[in-house]
Formats: C-alpha cells, sequence, structure tokens
C-alpha cells in the first residue's frame, strides 16, 4: 500500500470519528480540521512536529486575542486596531527565531481560527488542540499502516 493511500484511509476513517467527537464535546468541527491541518502542514513530523504545532497554534490563539482586545482600548480611533495588526503581525512573523515558535503557519492558523471563533478562546483553543491529536493520529497511522504492508505498495 502506497504512503499516500494509507494516509489517506487512516485520515478518511478518523475524520468521520473527528466530526463525532467534536459534536460529543462541544467542539467546533472547523477549528478541529485546522487544528488537523496545522499538524499536517508542519515541515517537522512525529512529537517534535506535534509540539512545534502545539506552540504556534496556540500563540497564534493569544496573538488574536492581543488584536481583539487592544483595539477595544479606544474604539472611537480605528487605526488603533489597524496599527496593533501590524505590530502583532510582525511580532507573529518574527518569534519564528524560536525553534518551538518556527511554524509561521501555525500561528496564523491559530490566530484565524479565533477571529472566525469570534475572539472566543474558550471553544476555539480545546477545538484547535483536539483537532492537533487527530492530525497526529491521522498521519502517524498512514505512516504505520503503510509501513507493515510494504509489499501491497503499488508505484
Amino acid at each position: 500500500m502506497s504512503t499516500l493511500v494509507a494516509i489517506a484511509l487512516t485520515t478518511g476513517i478518523l475524520s468521520g470519528i473527528w466530526g463525532w467527537v467534536a459534536v460529543t464535546w462541544s467542539l467546533l468541527s472547523w477549528a478541529g480540521f485546522l487544528g488537523c491541518t496545522a499538524y499536517f502542514a508542519c515541515p517537522q513530523g512525529g512529537v517534535k512536529g506535534l509540539g512545534i504545532s502545539l506552540c504556534t497554534v496556540m500563540s497564534g490563539v493569544l496573538w488574536a486575542e492581543v488584536i481583539i482586545y487592544g483595539s477595544q482600548l479606544a474604539p472611537e480611533w480605528l487605526m488603533l486596531g489597524y496599527l496593533l495588526t501590524g505590530v502583532v503581525a510582525f511580532v507573529m512573523c518574527i518569534q519564528a527565531k524560536s525553534q518551538w515558535l518556527s511554524f509561521v503557519p501555525g500561528t496564523f492558523i491559530g490566530a484565524c481560527s479565533t477571529f472566525a471563533g469570534q475572539g472566543d478562546w474558550q471553544a476555539v483553543a480545546p477545538s484547535l488542540l483536539v483537532g492537533l491529536l487527530f492530525g497526529y493520529a491521522m498521519k502517524n497511522s498512514g505512516l504505520l499502516l503503510a509501513e507493515r504492508w510494504p509489499q501491497a505498495k503499488k508505484s
């Protein structure tokens, strides 16, 4: 079995399970899928990739809250929100100097999820977290499956 087919199979099965988990635990299914996406997109795999994805996605949640609440400090001055967004976006990129915050797209996934969730980080953060775990399980179970059945590989 090819690696792609194996990952597609485990991703399909676990996506269905994720849908059930999201409803059962009152999580945001779309945010969980963004968590899965963050893990899949992270250039580092395995547990370290999961850690980097977790740190960057959650830092994005924090930075979005800084923009949301900071913009409300002077609601009559719209420029504050725009300036704050620019400064925070710079910081979201420059923090990549740290290895654990080096996956910039993960930071933006966390921030965008928080904006889409209208700043409700209490709903967004756990959904992203469980989604990251599902992404890890999807990819790594697929890799394991492909490794276990190498005789079924097709070119």
